[in-house]
């Protein structure tokens, strides 16, 4: 293991807990020179996919009773998946990934980025600044050039929109949260009871007989359940009907899963919920952290409903610390830890060439997950594990290291594939998690969103 390609994914193996002499069961290949940036942000992704297909091929193992299989990771691969939500198309139809107010904005003394993709977040953001509701770029540009870049990030957060102001590594390394990163695993993993292991029959696939009830958004969340829903999961994505969802973004990381919407604070919604939960074996949710408690949805209440669950919690910023309950997306991340400023210029923040955060947390998260399942295989107990975008963001910065500058002919186009699905002829990226004798696509298109029955697959 003395190979660069193997640094990353030693890291987070230790992390998740796992025997270090299956690491001997990895390999790498495919061509290189994908995902280009200053920090290692191939690095980041490879070692990412790597621990969750290594995860899922133990899994099987564990399962079957059989050795655990190979894994190779391909570089060509992995950086495709990276780059999925860009590059799915409906019959030849690109979207944006971005809305027009989310973008970096030049403040009095340096530099905000906002998130407005969605409506209720672009609302928010015209009332803090005292725009009117139909305000373009250029009044918004107007009304934070006025303000410090501070003065704009409290503003629009105490009016419940999004916005950070960008911070160099070392103005972040000295705030509290980012201390408080600094003090934090890549990720946790909990045994919350002693609760009877529920032994399951040998598979075909690792996940498969299991049932997710996935309560997350856009996007580290939907990227880990896609990936259990690869690997035989039932995989029920919930959303609640008041909230907005982009279809264009469920192109992408609805594939495998069926969705639908409860409202929870509704009696028969909740009553519906309570169903699917007693026949579920994981929930993962990808709320900002205290959001669904008023629900019942705190590990701990999780677990005195339905013991022996693995649940899964990933947040922005982390379930500690001043930032806990604020909103983030990956974007924001990197400005708020200081990525924005080591991949811009004198002129201007740069950003990752991808969403690696959110990417990047999913893949750790699914392996988190498999990882519990194993364990729970053999001693049983509730389990929890837990990510934040800002751990992720932390590793990348301070403890990857660099990658190499080689480009061996990176395509895109060859992990790209294409099938029928309720909105036309989708486009879209392979499954980079794989093993040797385990699935190479999705079992299903994703549909319209919300549009699928509240109850489990086959039921």
């Amino acid at each position: 293991m003395t190979s660069p390609f193997f640094a990353g994914a030693s890291q987070a193996w230790a992390a998740l807990g796992a025997d270090p002499s299956l690491l001997d069961r990895l390999s790498y290949g495919g061509p290189s020179g994908g995902l280009p940036a200053r920090l290692p942000v191939i690095e980041l992704a490879r070692a990412a996919v790597a621990v969750c297909s290594l995860a899922a091929a133990e899994l099987v193992s564990v399962r079957t009773g059989r050795p655990v299989p190979r894994v190779r990771v391909d570089d060509e691969s992995v950086a495709t998946a990276f780059l999925s939500d860009r590059l799915v198309r409906v019959d030849g139809h690109a979207w944006s990934t971005f809305a027009p107010l989310s973008r970096f904005w030049r403040a009095a003394d340096g530099w905000v980025r906002t998130h407005a993709n969605y409506p209720h977040h672009r609302a928010r953001l015209l009332a803090a600044l005292g725009v009117p509701g139909d305000a373009g770029a250029e009044a918004v540009a107007r009304a934070i050039e006025e303000r410090t870049a501070l003065e704009v990030e409290e503003t629009v957060y105490a009016a419940g929109g999004l916005a950070v102001a960008a911070r160099g590594p070392e103005e972040w390394a000295k705030s509290k949260q980012g201390t408080m990163v600094a003090g934090q695993p890549l990720l946790t993993m909990t045994r919350l009871d002693d609760a009877p292991k529920r032994m399951r029959g040998a598979v075909a696939l690792p996940c498969a007989g299991l049932r997710v009830l996935d309560l997350t958004r856009v996007l580290a969340g939907p990227v880990a359940t896609r990936t259990l829903a690869l690997l035989g999961a039932d995989v029920l994505r919930i959303d609640a009907p008041q909230l907005p969802e982009s279809q264009e973004a469920h192109n992408d990381t609805g594939m495998g899963k069926r969705s639908t919407t409860l409202d929870l604070g509704d009696a028969t919604g909740r009553r519906m919920f309570e169903e699917l939960l007693d026949e579920a074996h994981v929930v993962v949710t990808g709320y900002r952290p205290g959001a669904l408690d008023r629900f019942g949805l705190t590990p701990e209440a999780l677990a005195g409903r339905r013991p022996g669950l693995v649940i899964a919690q990933l947040s922005a910023w982390g379930h500690y610390g001043p930032w806990r309950e604020r909103r983030g997306f990956d974007s924001l991340v990197q400005v708020a830890t200081g990525i924005a400023e080591l991949e811009g210029s004198a002129d201007s923040p740069g950003a990752l060439p991808a969403q690696a955060l959110d990417h990047g947390t999913g893949y750790l998260l699914a392996a988190g997950v498999l990882r519990a399942l194993a364990e729970q295989h053999h001693t049983g107990g509730t389990r929890l594990v837990r990510l934040a975008l800002t751990q992720t963001a932390h590793w990348l910065v301070h403890d990857l290291a660099p990658a190499s500058d080689e480009d061996d002919g990176f395509d895109t186009g060859r992990r790209l594939t294409e099938t029928d699905s309720p909105m036309g002829r989708l486009r879209h990226a392979l499954p980079p998690v794989s093993y040797e004798g385990g699935p190479v696509n999705w079992a299903r298109s994703p549909g319209l969103w919300g549009t699928d029955a509240a109850v489990w697959g086959g039921a």
